[in-house]
């Protein structure tokens, strides 16, 4: 199989790379980082090289695309440079996106559009070039890293505007499913925990002990990939890995932190009632790092 992995050159996107090339697949790393920076380790090419490092035993290939999602023409010529050196397209895993929690009257319209250019549109546009391709070969997954649909109005409260462009990704997995003809089958897939990354660490979010490591939703990716069944869904993490047969006692590997079961913050609101409070203890700020103190200041965490 070939893959396509966009936020692929570090964090949740890297971990998604090299489980699947662990497998045997051929991997083409999506991203806008070709070059080493200090603020943002890794590249396309660093991730490449790893998959290369896997491959001597697998068999996986590695193909590094400078990809912005904002560019359709730069979305559309990664699907093309993957034909060119693969001669097929079997997973699409939508993974990057933008981070922006803040207040509608807080939200620039700028903000806005990029993250909605990133986030659903992007994730559209590769969609739409994938899934024929995949339909033509009778077989395909588009894997969205998007929520579940808010249940209560609450739960936009502070994230309108992250909703609005998160759940686009998801609704383009959901479409894919409509329409992918009973072979290609179309998921999304959210943590239901804090997730180590590197946004999770520039943007403060807790303690890192209350996190869960990348490779919990690298490894629900490849249940999805040979999951027949599984098709339209808006999936949380370990519930998915527990509906596949896993156990309480083998989500424990994913932590951190051994000794520290991370709370459930993420998947909290799919939990309460309507007449709850969805905030919780999980109100939180955030969208610039050069702003961090001033949100962190406002939140609840």
């Amino acid at each position: 199989k070939v893959a396509i992995v966009t936020g692929g050159s570090r964090g949740i996107g890297r971990e998604v790379c090299l489980a699947l090339a662990r497998q045997g697949c051929d991997v083409v790393v999506a991203a806008k980082s070709a070059t080493p920076q200090k603020t943002l380790p890794g590249t396309i090419h660093t991730v490449a090289a790893e998959i290369e490092a896997v491959g001597a035993s697998t068999g996986a290939r590695a193909l590094a695309v400078v990809c912005d999602l904002r560019d359709a023409h730069a979305c559309e010529a990664c699907v093309s440079a993957a034909m060119k050196r693969f001669g097929r397209v079997d997973i699409l895993v939508n993974n990057a996106s933008a981070l922006w929690w803040h207040a509608i009257e807080d939200t620039p319209v700028k903000k806005y559009d990029l993250i909605n250019a990133i986030n659903a549109r992007g994730a559209f546009v590769m969609a739409k070039h994938c899934l024929p391709l995949m339909k033509k070969n009778g077989w395909g997954r588009v894997i969205s890293m998007g929520p579940p649909l808010p249940k209560h109005f609450k739960q936009l409260k502070n994230k309108t505007a992250y909703y609005v462009s998160k759940c686009g990704m998801s609704m383009v997995a959901l479409g894919v499913a409509a329409e992918g003809d009973g072979v290609v089958l179309g998921n999304a897939l959210w943590p239901a925990t804090v997730v180590e990354s590197l946004a999770s660490e520039n943007f403060a979010l807790g303690d890192r002990r209350t996190w869960r490591k990348a490779s919990i939703l690298a490894d629900c990716v490849l249940q999805l990939c040979s999951d027949d069944v599984t098709n339209g869904r808006t999936l949380i993490d370990d519930c998915y890995l527990l509906e596949r047969g896993a156990r309480d006692e083998d989500l424990k590997k994913y932590r951190c932190d051994p000794n520290v079961e991370p709370p459930r913050l993420l998947a909290q609101s799919e939990e309460l009632s309507d007449d709850a409070n969805t905030n919780g203890d999980w109100d939180v700020r955030r969208g610039s790092v050069k702003a961090l103190r001033e949100d962190r200041a406002r939140s609840k965490l």
